[in-house]
């Protein structure tokens, strides 16, 4: 049975606000199930282990989904994410996806692990897929080549939008902006509507811009590895 190792974010504060964040339900759960049904083995892991902090406004009336109602549902998945795995203690060796969904908690203590930009390296060498949603992207920035460079440099990626963050309003909260530091890093930025589905693929990396976009990364991610997408 082919894996899948999705990471998630540990940090539960919007900077200094006090106001929650953490990882973004849809952008979990969508890929969650279409690995799931497609047969994969799919485990979670994060920062710190163990609850993973989800950001409220995940949850609310308008961004629930049916992905993310199933999830909630499923006492497997639940407990699977109640116990997730400390980033800094899995072996990459056996997994053929490796998936960061987004949440703005990403953007402060996934582009400085030194333990996921690894984890990245390791799996990508490996020939594995690597997947990255929203703010999912701001981990791709943690990981470097053999060479030295970014593993993004040079590639097509998508990720949540500064026009995004800025209808967000959170462009003065956030660490940095996403999309300028994708750039910097030498990333061919790409991006659709505001708010819309929009995700590529770049060989084995695969990015999405936004949490609309979940489900076409998780197809996308199955194609990259050689498997036919579901319909």
């Amino acid at each position: 049975m082919p894996k899948a190792l999705i990471i998630l974010t540990s940090h539960d504060r919007l900077g200094d606000t006090g106001t929650p964040t953490g990882f973004y339900w849809e952008e979990l759960a969508a890929p969650y199930w279409i690995l799931s049904d497609a047969g994969w083995q799919v485990e979670l892991a994060s920062v710190l282990g163990g609850n993973p902090p989800a950001d409220p406004s995940s949850a609310t009336d308008e961004t629930m989904t049916d992905e993310v109602r199933r999830f909630m549902a499923d006492d497997a998945a639940m407990n699977r994410l109640a116990h997730t795995e400390k980033l800094d203690e899995i072996d990459v060796s056996g997994c053929d996806i490796v998936y960061l969904p987004g949440g703005h908690g990403t953007m402060w203590d996934l582009p400085g692990s030194q333990a996921l930009g690894q984890l990245l390296a390791s799996a990508w060498d490996k020939g594995a897929v690597i997947g990255a949603v929203c703010h999912g992207p701001a981990g791709l920035l943690s990981a470097r080549l053999p060479s030295g460079k970014p593993l993004v440099d040079g590639r097509r990626v998508a990720g949540f939008t500064n026009s995004e963050e800025e209808a967000a309003g959170l462009t003065g909260t956030v660490p940095f902006l996403l999309e300028d530091q994708l750039k910097a890093q030498g990333a061919r930025h790409e991006k659709g509507p505001d708010w819309q589905p929009f995700a590529l693929a770049d060989g084995r990396l695969v990015t999405g811009q936004n949490p609309a976009s979940s489900a076409q990364v998780a197809q996308l991610m199955l194609q990259a590895a050689g498997q036919p997408a579901i319909r």
